[in-house]
């Protein structure tokens, strides 16, 4: 979720993942979280690989911005639970 909402409008390089993170979200997460989980979002489709600079850069696909929005439903409604 996080990964897909800080590549949703712009291209992210691999290696400002982490630090954009902690800077919107308010938490760090290791490399190797950040590297396992770009792995996997590009390989269902969620993100697509791009270079920028000449360096590793990820954009979020159609596929992963309705499941952003799906996500975002999900929460949305559990706030109204609570």
């Amino acid at each position: 979720m996080y990964v897909i909402s800080l590549a949703r409008d712009k291209e992210v390089q691999e290696e400002e993942v982490s630090r954009l993170i902690f800077e919107k979200f308010g938490f760090l997460p290791s490399d190797l979280l950040v590297a396992s989980v770009l792995f996997r979002l590009k390989k269902d489709g969620y993100v697509s690989k791009e270079k920028l600079k000449g360096k590793k850069s990820y954009k979020a696909t159609e596929k992963g911005l309705q499941e952003l929005g799906k996500m975002k439903d999900f929460h949305q409604n559990l706030l109204q639970r609570i």
